[in-house]
């Protein structure tokens, strides 16, 4: 890891084993859907598109190509996400072509300025992957929002973009895309020492001001985000010792509900129902802190794969014996991506509710199931198994460069005091089954919403569901196969498909 003079963080890794030829670099910004601003909800998003120009008007390419278009002549590939907490762009190219990657990369970052005609471009695509999208994500959405009020999600609303300017576009990205704010990753097949020569060169500008006549301004903005960047971490210990200290009488309840011999949550949230194609329930849990309270936080992630693959399989069946669950989903960590959010994060169940079910009764059901690993400790087999799955979803992608340069960047300016990603092995090896039984009475014991999802006035309700997993803005809604009783936690740490470019 090296810093360059105006503050941009570099991670060189030298894999020639995963790499054979081939080089991936990661830029990840600590800019995303939580930071739009009052009434542009979906600036993020748009900017990130706006990195992708689809053609070479506001680019300053003097080729008059987009960044995509150079990326495939080398060929190579590349795309982006945008995020809750932050936005990543990853491209991957021969080895030989890397300089040229690097140059490009620090170009639109030098030379962003979208034109009017693009934006408005960009804004219709969005507006259209925000109608693509339609309720996949909500109750994710609705659980963070309900739990953590102010978080806002990713993609955006189109209402809201379709007034936006090229000032305020630029106004964020300036705000924003600054040096201390970012992290460059390059991984794969490459020459560490040469990579930083090149590196040093094209990027020695980036997070410099350069728009005449708008440099104060935006210097102001900047130092603002600045600041509460620095801020953030302090921020967070005051948030949890204020949630301690108002949780105390909430503690108090629990303790009498285990004295009665019925743990109960301490304190349940119902938002408003949201309109879903089957009836359902979806349950969000808070996330532990995966910088300050890991082993707790990868607690959680094996315990998803042990409602999946041991516990939930069991109560599927029973639950269609007796009529009242068709399906149940668990996503552990920001839409399925475990490790790829600071807090706050969820886990979530979707339940489907068979006619007849009421929404309290399967709430109940995985309660039920919950309780039951929560009187564990787990056998020690099952607990292997589920650690075992996990490991194996790891080493699935473990070869794959984005999903190590990514990796990278989002340890370093996500999740600080991370030992990377090849330490996770060893990590997830250590959990314990006493650990898992410990993360379920988190669930049980700790605050709770519950969501109501009904089909319009008149839908036919059907008996099996398919289920689609939610894409974060920038990417393609990728259909899963139709599944009774699926779990979520092995979902990658890596990027996704996606439709930028």
């Amino acid at each position: 890891m090296s810093v360059l003079p105006g503050g941009l963080r570099v991670y060189v890794e030298s894999v020639p084993q995963y790499g054979r030829g081939l080089a991936a670099v990661a830029l990840t910004v600590a800019a995303g859907g939580d930071d739009d601003p009052a009434g542009r909800h979906g600036t993020a998003h748009l900017v990130e598109h706006l990195m992708f120009p689809r053609s070479g008007g506001g680019s300053a390419d003097p080729t008059g190509e987009g960044y995509a278009a150079l990326v495939a002549g080398a060929g190579g590939v590349c795309n982006a996400e945008t995020h809750r907490d932050h936005t990543v762009f990853h491209t991957t190219v021969p080895a030989e072509s890397l300089p040229d990657a690097l140059s490009w990369e620090a170009r639109r970052l030098l030379g962003f300025a979208p034109t009017e005609d693009v934006i408005r471009t960009e804004t219709d695509v969005i507006g259209e992957e925000i109608r693509g999208a339609g309720d996949a994500g909500r109750p994710w959405e609705s659980a963070l929002g309900a739990l953590y009020p102010g978080s806002r999600d990713s993609f955006g609303t189109a209402a809201e973009l379709a007034g936006i300017t090229a000032g305020e576009v630029e106004a964020f990205f300036r705000a924003h895309y600054t040096a201390r704010r970012m992290v460059l990753s390059v991984v794969g097949d490459v020459d560490p020492a040469g990579v930083m020569a090149v590196v040093g060169e094209v990027f020695g500008g980036v997070g410099v001001i350069r728009v005449a006549g708008e440099a104060g301004a935006v210097e102001e903005i900047g130092a603002a985000g600045e600041i509460r960047a620095a801020r953030e971490p302090r921020a967070a210990e005051e948030a949890r010792a204020e949630r301690e200290v108002r949780s105390a009488e909430e503690i108090g309840a629990v303790r009498e509900a285990r004295v009665a011999g019925e743990p109960r949550p301490a304190r349940e949230i119902r938002p408003a129902p949201l309109l879903a194609a089957r009836p359902g329930v979806a349950v969000g849990h808070p996330l532990p802190d995966p910088v300050t309270d890991r082993p707790a936080y990868l607690a959680q992630a094996v315990l998803a794969q042990v409602l999946g693959r041991s516990r939930l399989p069991a109560l599927a069946r029973s639950a269609w014996d007796g009529h009242r669950l068709t399906s149940a989903t668990v996503t552990c960590g920001y839409h399925g991506q475990w490790l790829a959010s600071a807090a706050p994060d969820l886990t979530l169940a979707v339940l489907g509710r068979a006619p007849g079910t009421e929404v309290d009764a399967a709430v109940g059901i995985w309660r039920s199931v919950l309780r039951a690993v929560a009187e564990g400790p787990l056998p020690e087999a099952e607990h292997r198994r589920a650690v075992n799955s996990l490991l194996v979803a790891w080493h699935r992608q473990a070869d794959s460069l984005p999903t190590r340069a990514v990796a990278l960047g989002r340890d370093a300016l996500l999740l600080p005091g991370s030992a990377g990603p090849d330490a996770l092995p060893a990590e997830l090896r250590r959990t314990t089954p006493a650990e898992v039984a410990a993360a379920a009475r988190a669930l049980l014991e700790g605050p709770v919403t519950v969501t109501e999802l009904a089909p319009p006035a008149g839908a036919v309700p059907t008996a099996r569901t398919r289920t689609v997993q939610p894409a974060r803005a920038g990417t393609e809604l990728a259909p899963q196969a139709s599944t009774f009783l699926t779990a979520r936690a092995d979902t990658e740490l890596a990027p996704q498909k996606g439709t930028v470019g």
